[in-house]
């Protein structure tokens, strides 16, 4: 085994799930999240916390996991052949959370740690994750809000960091065959293990303690803005952008579904309730064609 700090840094994805839970809990004002702790045939387990109905939040999770085994799946070795015959670890936080309210985004966040060993060799390990925002309805003062939010997490950490997480993140989050973002982006990193592991672990944690600055925030604005039945049908409409992202590019799904993963854990992204329709094209100088033309085209927010 390696002689890097894996419980420490378990121990600061435990509490981060814990904080998150309890400051979304208290935001919503209603429903609780319920804890589902699993093992993984395979070797290691996890909790996965659901919240669903609530005052405020139709439906989250705020997932922990720590994964480990002998070998590695094709979604990984596919990408880096030299981890090919390596045991590895896999753990984080994985969270996306679904609001009622169609004026209030959905959010993502996600920060892990990877490693792969193999005796007489130096691991090889980095950290991942970053955050997401998914309006229905823009708003440009809460955008740029995420933006700063955003950038502040990464400043410390170098002047170039923040602008090129946003770009990541922009490229990542990215639907090629609708030619669209799912969303307004925000931080999305990967491979992060330089300069040191100290300044790796540091900015991962800067980003994974951000992200309820970034989004409390707007809840509390939007969450009681009145809505209608056109409103509501335009989100469950935008939430198929985020079915269809999740299930055909998300590196994350794939992985833990070619891992044997927990099905469950890693589905609960998706949305309660979505819906498609043929060939829809929104109004033109309406609210619903302002989240095509003025938020989901990339650009700088702040």
């Amino acid at each position: 085994m390696s002689e890097l700090p894996i419980d420490d840094i378990k121990a600061y994805f435990l509490a981060l799930q814990d904080h998150i839970c309890l400051q979304l809990e208290a935001e919503d004002g209603g429903a609780k999240f319920v804890e589902d702790a699993w093992q993984r045939p395979g070797g290691g387990g996890g909790r996965t916390r659901v919240i669903t109905n609530g005052n405020v939040i139709e439906k989250g999770g705020v997932n922990f996991s720590h994964v480990y085994g002998e070998g590695l799946p094709a979604s990984a070795t596919n990408a880096r052949p030299e981890l090919a015959g390596r045991s590895f670890q896999a753990m984080g936080v994985s969270l996306v959370i679904h609001p009622s309210n169609p004026y209030v985004p959905t959010s993502h966040a996600n920060v892990r740690f990877f490693v792969a060993e193999k005796e007489g060799e130096p691991p090889v390990w980095w950290f991942g994750g970053g955050f997401d925002l998914t309006p229905y309805y823009g708003n440009k003062e809460d955008v740029v809000h995420w933006h700063q939010t955003a950038k502040a997490a990464c400043d410390p950490f170098g002047d170039t960091v923040y602008a090129d997480y946003k770009k990541w993140c922009d490229d990542y989050f990215y639907l090629p065959h609708r030619e669209e973002a799912r969303g307004v982006g925000g931080l999305f990193f990967d491979d992060l293990n330089q300069p040191s592991f100290e300044y790796s672990f540091n900015l991962m944690k800067s980003i994974g303690d951000a992200y309820i600055p970034a989004y409390l925030p707007i809840v509390q604005k939007r969450k009681n803005t009145p809505y209608g039945e056109r409103e509501r049908e335009f989100q469950l409409y935008r939430r198929g952008r985020y079915v269809e992202f999740n299930l055909v590019f998300d590196r994350g799904t794939l992985f833990g579904l070619q891992s044997g993963g927990r099905t469950e854990s890693i589905l609960m992204s998706l949305p309660p309730l979505v819906r498609w329709e043929y060939s829809y094209q929104p109004e033109p100088g309406s609210p619903e064609a302002s989240l095509y033309e003025d938020f989901l085209p990339r650009r700088e927010w702040i």
